[in-house]
């Protein structure tokens, strides 16, 4: 009897030995597009993440902030808020809240 050491193919089951793990092994696509591809993930990842942030900035510049954000409001919710003591245990009809005076 002959022993048999069964490896495994390199890139997991049902995969080929003459072909990459990711893709068709093949640079198509346009050349950046390629080229992000063998950039290493992390700063591709941070990229992207610092370009959707920036895209989404760009509708809200110069923009005035919304009336419920200007002191007077936030002062009034916080007084209807000790009036109905709404959260008492941690908000701000908390005792805590109320001896600070914020």
């Amino acid at each position: 009897m002959v022993k048999v050491w069964y490896q495994p193919p390199p890139y997991g089951p049902r995969t080929d030995l003459n072909r990459p793990a990711y893709g068709i092994g093949k640079d198509v696509g346009p050349r950046w597009v390629v080229a992000i591809s063998k950039m290493p993930p992390t700063p591709v990842i941070v990229g992207f993440i610092t370009l959707f942030a920036a895209m989404a900035y760009v509708p809200v510049m110069g923009q005035k902030l919304p009336f419920t954000l200007s002191p007077e409001y936030i002062a009034a919710q916080r007084a209807y808020m000790r009036y109905h003591n709404m959260n008492p245990i941690f908000g701000a009809s908390s005792k805590e809240s109320r001896d600070s005076g914020t």
